[in-house]
């Protein structure tokens, strides 16, 4: 499927944003680029990394399934994918931002060991 805008500056911005993400070659840039998601639903993607965190330090319960819905919120039908929101939380936990989630949410998978 095919991203559609609204205006012409959305698209600018899109395209400027993208842009930005080559240049950038972090492990989340790498993820964001490659899935076609835009500035705002990474910004809202931070959110739910966030909001993780939260309920971690307060001793709640996170699991990938809800984590995994969480995002498939924010991006396009068409980007739904599991294996886009394990990279992301790995990519996070990589570059050091929001690392205690990742275990978390994955950490008892036997390819991390768990």
């Amino acid at each position: 499927m095919k991203r559609t805008f609204d205006t012409v500056e959305e698209r600018l911005d899109y395209i400027e944003f993208r842009e930005n993400l080559l240049y950038a070659k972090s492990p989340v840039d790498r993820v964001l680029f490659e899935n076609e998601l835009t500035e705002p639903e990474y910004k809202a993607i931070m959110d739910v990394m966030e909001d993780c965190r939260q309920k971690l330090a307060n001793g709640e319960r996170v699991s990938n399934a809800s984590f995994e819905q969480a995002i498939y919120a924010i991006v396009p039908d068409d980007k739904h994918d599991y294996h886009m929101c394990e990279a992301l939380a790995e990519a996070f936990a990589a570059e050091h931002r929001w690392e205690e989630v990742f275990p978390a949410l994955y950490g008892d998978m036997a390819k991390y060991g768990g």
